[in-house]
């Protein structure tokens, strides 16, 4: 019964029913993932660690399960986590770095608990663009000095990975977990997921803490699951989002703890879905472009609206230029990061720097002008550049940018290709979802994005759930 084909066409509704009548088990399902990590990872390096006690922890749940019951959809549910978010165990959480390969989290990140309540099994760290793409100008997708090179397992070596949450994505279509956590800040699960025709959902900032976390920005990252469908995506999203105490940007959260009621076969209401026509597909493939025609065609056919929309905001050229929020945010987040959530207590951002300045070899491949700018900051925001730059951004971006188009012209959503718009929503703080639409000739994944207004996930999984039963574009890889 468990095979990768199986799988494949499998949710997480499905591992459960057949663990229920006892034709599954969690500890098969994690000697099946580990048997997929040591035959390919090493062709496609997205799995950094794997967890010493996850058979361990999959046994006890197994054991449960027989005992007292079923903990919910997650219980005995194996999933890696990229490696900038914490586990209060052994293994480490070094956002890729050489640095801060011997570092590990105080305890748990607040998602992680709740995975962990839900009763998932956290079966490893994937691999990732180191400080979450936020270190060099030249560095590429997918690369860590910890962890080496991400590939795509639909081109290895050929196609871009994505970044950041290069591993998590990676994995995911190679079937190392039943799903992922990535993390994103500007498209850094958008991309990856696009890229390895897998489904992202970047959630709107205050659905999941960020307690936990390696941050760049504290006003734009965000965590969110990375699966192979839309139905394993809702039922994460709703398992890690919640109220934090520790996080303040979780106090005003609506109140989903279950996004699957939103898992819809058909629309009940005419959807109105906007496409941006000004400056994100200027230098589009001709291929891609074709993909991208097609899909508007099946969205029509599903009932969608399209609404041709000639720009987001009068200055998104400005918007996409600027990065003066994450310079600063990042500084003062990685700061404070390291003085209070691992055991790396004495290390700084420059000190950081030191250690890569003293292991050119290992840690400068690319090297770190991102990482020297942000530390020339002063790191207290309190600097007019960025305080302009931050209620520019709310201005523009969200009150006069995506609020204004998608009340303006009555709008559901927008919809970007990959990681195309992802700016805005971005420094909006608003949600998207991506999902498998279709593939080049040279095999590249293509992706669609859908974008709303701040905690709309729950029509955005409505539209790309009934794009995806509609289309069913996803296959496995073939490396």
């Amino acid at each position: 019964m468990l095979t990768i084909e199986w799988l494949e066409q499998s949710t997480i509704i499905d591992l459960q029913q057949a663990m229920f009548k006892g034709e599954l088990t969690s500890n098969q399902l994690v000697r099946f993932y580990l048997e997929q990590i040591a035959k390919y990872n090493p062709h496609i390096n997205a799995v950094l660690e794997v967890n010493p006690d996850a058979l361990f922890i999959a046994e006890s749940l197994d054991r449960e399960r027989k005992q007292i019951g079923s903990r919910g959809l997650l219980h005995g549910i194996p999933i890696l986590l990229k490696d900038n978010i914490n586990t209060g165990d052994s293994m480490h959480t070094s956002a890729g770095s050489s640095a801060l390969s011997h570092s590990f989290g105080r305890e748990d990140a607040f998602l992680v608990k709740k995975l962990r309540e839900a009763g998932a099994v956290i079966l490893g760290k994937a691999n990732m663009t180191e400080w979450a793409n936020f270190m060099s100008d030249s560095m590429p997708n997918g690369y860590s000095s910890r962890g080496g090179q991400v590939l795509n397992p639909y081109g290895p070596g050929t196609l871009d990975v994505g970044g950041s949450s290069s591993g998590s994505a990676a994995a995911v279509a190679c079937h190392f977990a039943t799903a992922a956590i990535g993390t994103e800040t500007n498209g850094s699960i958008l991309s990856p997921a696009s890229s390895n025709a897998v489904v992202g959902i970047k959630p709107t900032i205050g659905t999941v803490s960020r307690k936990g976390i390696i941050p760049i920005s504290l006003s734009q990252d965000i965590a969110g699951p990375i699966t192979r469908n839309i139905t394993d995506a809702a039922i994460i999203l709703g398992v890690i989002s919640g109220v934090d105490v520790e996080d303040p940007s979780t106090s005003h959260v609506p109140s989903y703890h279950d996004y699957t009621p939103f898992l819809l076969q058909t629309l009940f209401e005419e959807f109105r879905v906007g496409i941006v026509n000004k400056g994100y597909y200027d230098n589009m493939h001709q291929e891609e472009q074709q993909e991208l025609n097609r899909a508007l065609d099946e969205l029509k056919n599903v009932g969608c609206t399209i609404v041709e929309i000639v720009e987001i905001s009068a200055r998104q050229e400005d918007l996409e230029n600027d990065y003066q929020v994450l310079l600063h945010e990042f500084k003062s987040g990685i700061n404070n990061y390291l003085a209070k959530e691992t055991n790396s207590t004495s290390m700084t951002l420059e000190s950081i720097i030191g250690f890569n300045d003293s292991n050119k070899d290992l840690a400068l491949r690319y090297g770190q002008s991102l990482l020297i700018e942000a530390n020339q900051t002063n790191g207290q925001l309190t600097d007019p550049d960025y305080l302009q730059s931050r209620l520019f951004d709310l201005k523009y971006a969200k009150e006069e940018g995506l609020d204004f188009i998608m009340e303006t012209e009555r709008l559901d959503a927008l919809l970007f290709t990959g990681c195309y718009g992802s700016t805005l929503p971005a420094k909006a703080g608003y949600p998207s979802i991506t999902v498998p639409a279709g593939y080049t000739s040279n095999n590249k994944p293509f992706g669609i994005t859908f974008t709303g207004k701040g905690f709309s996930e729950p029509q955005l999984i409505k539209l790309a759930y009934v794009y995806e039963q509609q289309t069913k574009y996803r296959k496995l890889p073939k490396f």
